[in-house]
Parts: C-alpha cells; sequence; structure tokens
C-alpha cells in the first residue's frame, strides 16, 4: 500500500451545531490529483478546509502527511473558491502573490532573493506577470483567479488545495489552472480540488464522492459508477453517453419525460 497523504477515521465535520460531513473513513493516496465530487452543499468544501486545517474536526481523526493537520499546514497551499477583499483596497496582483510567501518567512522579515523568485515564477506560471502592476478590482473574475493560484504556487508547498477553480472562468483561466494542476503532480506535489466537472473528475488518479458524508474513495473507475452518481445526484440527473459507460450529469430535477425531450432535441447524448 502506498503512502498517504490523508487519512481520515470516524471524521465528523461541522459549522457550528450544523453538521456539514457525517462520519466518515476514508483514505486519500499520496501524489497525483485528488478530485472531491458531490452536489452543493454536499460537504466538498468544508472537506478542504478540515484537510487545509482551516476547520477543526467536530469528532474522529484526520492525519495528514503522516502526522497532524496543525503540525503540517505549512506543507499545504490552500486556494478557496471565492476571496473576499474590500474594494477600492490599494493592493496589487504583486502584493497579493507575495502573501503566499509570509505563511514561512512571516509578516516582518524582509523579503530574501528565493522570495523574490518565487513570487516572479509563480506570476509566470499562471501568466499574469503583466498585470503585476493592477489592483484586484481592475481584473475580471478569472484574471483574479490566476492571481490567487499564483498566490499559492508561491507558498512553499508539497500539497495544493483548489476548491473548485475553475467554474465559470474564461477558457485562458481554465487551460492555465488546468496546466499547472498537472504540472504540479510532476514536481511531485500532490493536488487535491473540487469540482463539478464529471469529465475533469475521471481525468483525475483518485476521486471522493460526497453527500453528506464520504459515500465512496478510490479510483475513478471504482467511484464513479451509474448507481453512485445516481444515488448521490438523484435519479433523473445522469443519462447514458454513445459510448454507453461514462455517465453524463443532467439537471438533478428533470422527470424522465424532460430527460427524453433533451436526448431528441439533441441536448444530452
Amino acid at each position: 500500500m502506498s503512502c498517504a497523504l490523508v487519512e481520515a477515521r470516524d471524521l465528523v465535520l461541522s459549522h457550528g451545531h450544523q453538521v456539514a460531513l457525517h462520519s466518515s473513513s476514508f483514505r486519500i493516496p499520496l501524489g497525483g490529483v485528488t478530485a472531491v465530487i458531490g452536489p452543493n452543499g454536499s460537504g466538498k468544501s468544508t472537506l478542504l478546509q478540515a484537510i487545509a486545517g482551516v476547520l477543526e474536526p467536530a469528532s474522529g481523526t484526520l492525519t495528514v502527511l503522516g502526522g497532524s493537520v496543525r503540525d503540517n499546514r505549512q506543507r499545504i497551499s490552500y486556494v478557496m473558491q471565492s476571496v473576499v477583499y474590500p474594494v477600492g483596497t490599494p493592493m496589487t496582483v504583486r502584493d497579493v502573490v507575495r502573501m503566499g510567501r509570509y505563511p514561512a518567512a512571516g509578516w516582518l522579515r524582509p523579503f530574501t532573493k528565493a522570495d523574490r523568485a518565487a513570487v516572479r515564477d509563480a506570476l509566470e506560471q499562471m501568466k499574469v506577470e503583466d498585470l503585476a502592476g493592477r489592483h484586484l478590482d481592475e481584473l475580471s473574475g478569472g484574471q483574479r483567479q490566476r492571481v490567487y493560484v499564483a498566490q499559492g504556487l508561491a507558498q512553499g508547498h508539497e500539497v495544493l488545495m483548489l476548491d473548485e477553480p475553475m467554474t465559470g472562468l474564461d477558457i485562458t483561466s481554465a487551460r492555465t489552472i488546468d496546466r499547472i494542476i498537472h504540472a504540479e503532480t510532476t514536481h511531485g506535489h500532490s493536488v487535491v480540488l473540487t469540482t463539478h466537472d464529471l469529465d475533469e473528475a475521471r481525468a483525475a488518479d483518485h476521486v471522493i464522492l460526497v453527500h453528506g458524508r464520504v459515500v465512496a474513495s478510490g479510483r475513478p473507475e471504482e467511484v464513479m459508477t451509474r448507481s453512485n452518481l445516481e444515488a448521490v445526484y438523484g435519479l433523473g440527473s445522469l443519462h447514458g453517453s454513445a459510448d454507453g459507460d461514462a455517465p453524463v450529469l443532467v439537471d438533478p430535477d428533470c422527470t424522465p419525460e424532460e430527460v427524453q425531450e433533451r436526448e431528441q432535441s439533441g441536448q444530452i447524448p
């Protein structure tokens, strides 16, 4: 058995008195890309928060990189789905990416040559070096998302965690982030991301299916079975692809008649 990035046993996660993830046991292998999938409100983002050390487990055990989450937080770079910042704040793209160096360097230590090189490389990798002097509120949503990923890359890390990194992005930003995700693994890093894109999940090395608890965890072909996906997304939300193997996600509120109508109109294969 290969080394584990994450091991959880009877893990329960809560926001206040509201349980977001019921008792779950699962394992995430070290290395490669792990995709966390499930409907809105299923607990995907909450699971990432716990692994990143942002949220304390309500009960159960959670081990990351062979130790406690607290001891290994600096080895994890976590990019949230959305970042709230005060409009009009005089913060440039370069300022935001530089903040990725603070967890290890601290707020007061002067930047070293290595720090500056890490920031420069991150800006170049995410193709935002030409935006370095601009303020965040001057950027498009896709550009801002690339800046936040650049901040994550600038941080010295072994694990990159991304919460729905490509949702609603323009094609340039989506392709840039997708390229980075797979480049990370060639550097020996692990990537964990949440996604609504089942095709993206099928391309991952490991998949976790969440619906108020971890329903299944394993290789894509083991987890993304028709029975598992229909149980989580609801009957009527899936339709067979042209090759009969990979289910296609449709509106979970569709009736069987609506699915048939969409099929006849060519909206789904």
